[in-house]
């Protein structure tokens, strides 16, 4: 039986194909079978979204048993990466599947797939989210970066319109092609985001590094050029240097960070920062935008390019330093308003940039010591703000819930600094206490959940509205997994490498598929010592 069900328009419709031959009413379908002893009866239901007239085929093959349609997956194809460990393993699985629900082609060109930011309510592109969760995933599939980045390249800004916040060069924030999406923040396509655009750049660089090959990276080389064009344009307001929002219209969104809710940058009375609002993490992002730049500009032989862009790297370095560190309180302002006074809010924020590397040594050990802090460990992961703050509540959005994410890249920062006394430390700890909710969450990171304490609240108290699957929560055991073992990589240059500094109570930690160079590595570690199996002739790896 086949029924049809659509809007009056034709804009969307559903296609339900049941075996068995049901009789249809309002009330659904039903079935009148007589089931003998220890006989079975089957039926197949196949519901068809239709888009414009159009049938969205579904991603699984007719007629084939649950184990023979898994053997055909993106999952047979990846990395695979175990644990002894068996909530991290569980947790790990978990996560695949989960990135694999979320994946979605485009059907425009073959292989260009990026991961939807989350469900139910944000199962489309979001430039930030698609591109963090990209970087994530690179020991998992490098292919998600180059899909993410191609797809973003092709709706870049490229005039300007104060109604959806385009701007030359300027990279996406969120794509809606549902029927209201022309009533919703601008329109289908809306740009009100400060970070997608250097994180688009960062990323390109690491994707470079990761093996993506190089007529990908020279097509996409032109979109990064146009970004740093427009961090330098639009992107620097008062040409202080600094990259700095404010939105067109009073419909756009207010904060255009990743802590984007309308209170979620403030000081540490609770005052809301005012804009132009230049983030301490996206300079960070700013920073490694530069660099990556820079690499890209030694491989293809552009040594004035690659000069330039360091000596802007080095230069927002220092600049950053001198105008966000509070050097009384032992942290970077969480941002500086648009009279250029430091927001003082103690927020996960400064991880950031420690990922990117953008924090002196000096400056790192007094973080190190802060983050480390009760007001910051929830105990189940970083909170989003100090339960010290004004703005302080551990049920709102941004302001003192844990966000998976933000404590994974928190963590990949702290693993980044590693010589600095008492990071791998934290580092383990915030991920024994991430690992406690998954749990609890039965092996799913939700998008966020409460930030009550751990020795008051078990389980951690979910957050009503979060997304579960979520893209980048979803992708932060595996950034996790990357940091702890010191896994990089040079493809051009053939380097790979490890400074594992796993958890003892994780055991061992396997990756297996890993690509690397035209081979398939397998690397097997546990605590200092890893060993790498399938490497090309001649072996170059650093520890």
């Amino acid at each position: 039986m086949n029924l049809v069900f659509s809007r009056p328009d034709g804009s969307r419709g559903l296609l339900v194909h049941a075996t068995g031959e049901p009789t249809s009413t309002h009330n659904g379908l039903s079935w009148q079978v007589v089931i003998p002893a220890r006989d079975e009866w089957r039926t197949e239901i196949v519901v068809h979204p239709v888009v414009e007239s159009r049938r969205i085929e579904p991603r699984f093959r007719d007629h084939m048993a649950p184990e023979e349609a898994e053997a055909h997956t993106w999952r047979r194809n990846v990395t695979s990466i175990r644990a002894q460990h068996q909530d991290l393993n569980l947790v790990l699985r978990r996560s695949v599947r989960d990135l694999d629900a979320l994946r979605i082609s485009t059907g425009e060109e073959p292989g260009q797939t990026f991961v939807a930011a989350g469900a139910p309510w944000f199962m489309t592109l979001f430039g930030r989210d698609s591109l963090l969760t990209s970087w994530m995933t690179l020991p998992l599939d490098p292919k998600l970066a180059v899909g993410t980045l191609h797809t973003l390249a092709a709706l870049q800004g490229r005039g300007v319109d104060p109604r959806t916040e385009e701007e030359p060069g300027r990279i996406l924030h969120e794509l809606r092609l549902g029927p209201q999406s022309a009533s919703a923040l601008g329109g289908t396509h809306y740009y009100g985001t400060i970070d997608a655009s250097p994180l688009f750049v960062a990323l390109l660089g690491e994707a470079w590094r990761w093996g993506a090959a190089e007529s990908d990276v020279r097509a996409l080389l032109p979109a990064a050029d146009a970004v740093l064009a427009w961090l330098d344009g639009y992107g620097d307001r008062d040409g202080d240097g600094f990259v700095e929002y404010q939105r067109a219209t009073d419909r756009g969104l207010f904060n255009q960070g990743w802590k984007d809710s309308w209170d979620g940058v403030n000081d540490a009375a609770g005052q809301l920062a005012e804009p132009p609002v230049a983030l301490a993490e996206v300079q960070a992002y700013a920073y490694a935008a530069w660099l990556a730049r820079a690499d890209l500009a030694d491989a293809f032989g552009e040594p004035a390019v690659a000069d330039n862009c360091r000596q802007r790297a080095e230069k927002l370095r220092a600049r950053f330093a001198e105008a966000f560190w509070l050097h009384d309180e032992g942290f970077f302002a969480i941002a500086l308003d648009g009279r250029k006074r430091q927001m003082d809010a103690m927020s996960s924020n400064v991880g950031h940039c420690l990922w990117t590397g953008i924090v002196t040594d000096e400056h790192a050990e007094r973080l190190v010591a802060r983050l480390s802090q009760p007001d910051m460990d929830s105990g189940f992961g970083l909170r989003t703000l100090s339960d010290r703050s004004g703005a302080y509540n551990p049920m709102s959005y941004h302001n003192g819930s844990v966000w998976p994410h933000d404590t994974a890249l928190c963590v990949a920062g702290l693993m980044r600094y590693a010589h600095i006394p008492g990071a791998v430390e934290l580092a383990h700890r915030l991920t024994a206490g991430l690992l406690r909710a998954a749990t609890a969450f039965g092996g799913r990171l939700p998008e966020l959940f409460c930030g009550f304490a751990a020795d008051q609240f078990h389980p951690p108290v979910p957050y009503p509205t979060s997304c579960s699957p979520q893209a980048w929560a979803s992708a932060a055991p595996l950034l996790i997994v990357r940091a702890f073992l010191g896994l990089d990589m040079n493809v051009p240059r053939g380097e790979l490498v490890l400074r594992p500094r796993l958890p003892q109570e994780w055991g061992t930690v396997t990756l297996d598929r890993l690509p690397f160079n035209g081979s398939l590595l397998k690397i097997t570690a546990s605590g200092t010592e890893a060993e790498v199996q399938g490497l090309p002739e001649p072996p170059n790896v650093s520890g």
